[in-house]
């Protein structure tokens, strides 16, 4: 069996020995670094503080608009004059069109979504309101 020839590792403890740049520098030195940087610490503690107590003031103003939502994050879903069944009545009027159609009539007649799946919830609510709609034939729908 080979002997393995191993290497030490020169000790940081050694007084720079090993190439440490600590090792030239005094101990006073570190002490007034360390202080210098807790310094920098509180400054920088004290104006994170100030700066999510403003921020917690520019919330409660956002809310009060009724511009965050129930996580806090600001709304990103767009307001519409109209809602959706509304908007899917009048571009529906004397017409008869395919759901594909319809949420792209919908879209075109100014609502707005951010909905990736819009088709999808365009056809839920021709479905769920009979009321409103009459399905013609499979996937074609008018106005009542």
């Amino acid at each position: 069996m080979a002997k393995k020839k191993t290497k030490k590792k020169a000790s940081s403890r050694s007084g720079g020995k090993s190439g440490s740049k600590l090792g030239s520098v005094s101990f006073e030195e570190l002490q007034a670094e360390m202080a210098r940087r807790s310094k920098v610490v509180g400054r920088l503690e004290r104006k994170r503080t100030r700066l999510q107590a403003e921020l917690a003031q520019v919330d409660a103003e956002l809310a009060e608009y009724g511009a965050l939502s129930a996580s806090g994050g600001i709304r990103r879903r767009p307001r519409n004059e109209m809602n959706l069944v509304d908007t899917l009545q009048k571009v529906l009027k004397n017409k008869t069109m395919s759901v594909t159609d319809a949420a792209q009539a919908a879209r075109d007649a100014g609502y707005m979504t951010t909905a990736a799946n819009f088709r999808t919830i365009v056809n839920q609510a021709l479905i769920r309101e009979t009321k409103t709609f009459k399905k013609v034939s499979r996937g074609q729908y008018t106005a009542k």
